[in-house]
């Protein structure tokens, strides 16, 4: 698994830059022939609202909208004229939209992330029976046991929550960012205080909408027939359980917010910087610079957060689990450390790298086509 997961980490920093600086001309290339001619950049750029090299540097990274399955997230910082403007709400109405596809396309991947993490080393249990050892084991079980269709079992939470979660951590970042200004104008937070606000929106977003969290995770793990619909899998779970099980897991959910928003941002920042020292002659490192180091941000962020996304996960099922034990944070975490090993809370890491590359490459196509459709019928 180790070699599985460098591969991925160092394919994903090197290929999704690439990847995404090429779809980005797509958007230029009107005629389709793959050759951008004078006529086509500048038509581009003179009917944009643009008028300096900055307009041009901040259009572009408003247009890398990631989806890696988990978190939709906007690199950068809107000005208060692209708020007053619609612009922030066109950028994120097309990113969630990009969102649901990119999810709807890494759906198998990410059912055999929630299986192993749950089910990866347990003996005797569901998955093992059905085979689940290694990835590709486990897709083909999954097909067994429900069809084809059974791959994107839970998919449809997961893209419910997209614009709820998207627009309540905007809407909290910018009330927290207003907080923390009080009654001063000036410029751009500083890291610690993007830091501070990132974490508090992304925990504010996550108290929101935890229950469809929880949802998704019974739904992606049911068996064929065992809920009929969303709706159903909520009536069961409050009925047998009460309405505390809908927040199974909250704890190492938040908790799990702190290292991955500072380690992320930490990582970009860090990057962003010495490529800034190593190239005085340049003031912005340029779009394929800035979406490497959020790529590479991002999966140091995952890697030191995995470990209680995975423990957040199998909280979230053991409650399904009639007259199983209902084990604490801590008491999860020694148990994996003591039967499984330092490993086993890395188990479903492989499958949640592999769909990196897949996520962001839909999701900027999607992004890109569905922004120009928005901005084309608003005229």
């Amino acid at each position: 698994m180790c070699v599985c997961v460098s591969v991925c980490v160092c394919v994903c920093v090197c290929v999704v830059p690439c990847v995404t600086f090429s779809l980005s001309l797509v958007s230029i290339d009107r005629d389709g022939n793959m050759t951008i001619d004078w006529d086509e950049w500048r038509d581009h750029f003179l009917f944009n609202p643009i008028h300096s090299l900055e307009d041009i540097s901040r259009y572009w990274k408003h247009s890398h909208m990631l989806d890696i399955g988990d978190n939709l997230t906007c690199p950068d910082e809107f000005s208060e004229q692209e708020k007053k403007s619609g612009f922030v709400w066109r950028q994120l109405m097309a990113g969630a939209m990009a969102g649901s596809v990119s999810r709807t396309g890494t759906a198998p991947l990410d059912r055999l992330k929630v299986f192993l993490q749950v089910h990866g080393s347990t003996p005797g249990n569901p998955a093992g029976a059905l085979g689940v050892g290694n990835m590709v084991s486990g897709l083909r079980a999954m097909v067994k046991e429900g069809g084809f269709s059974s791959l994107w079992r839970g998919n449809g939470v997961n893209v419910m929550k997209i614009a709820p979660e998207t627009a309540i951590k905007f809407w909290a970042y910018e009330q927290i960012k207003r907080w923390m200004r009080g009654s001063k104008e000036r410029g751009p937070l500083r890291v610690h205080e993007r830091f501070v606000a990132g974490s508090l929106a992304g925990a504010t977003a996550q108290t929101a909408i935890y229950p469809m969290e929880v949802l998704k995770t019974r739904l992606t793990l049911g068996k064929t027939g065992q809920y009929t619909s969303v709706l159903d899998c909520a009536r069961q779970i409050l009925h047998r359980e009460g309405i505390m099980a809908f927040y199974k897991g909250y704890v190492p959910n938040i908790i799990g917010i702190i290292p991955y928003a500072g380690i992320d941002l930490a990582v970009y920042e860090t990057m962003k910087n010495a490529w800034l020292a190593r190239h005085t002659d340049s003031a912005d490192p340029g779009v394929v610079v800035l979406v490497g180091c959020g790529t590479m941000s991002s999966t140091c962020g995952q890697l030191a957060s995995y470990p209680l996304a995975l423990v957040r996960t199998r909280m979230q099922a053991q409650a399904s689990v009639k007259g199983g034990p209902q084990l604490s944070m801590l008491g999860l975490f020694q148990n994996i450390v003591t039967q499984e090993g330092v490993a086993g809370l890395y188990r479903g890491i492989a499958p949640n790298f592999l769909k990196v590359i897949p996520a962001v490459s839909i999701s900027y196509v999607v992004y890109e086509h569905m922004r120009w459709r928005i901005e084309k019928s608003l005229g």
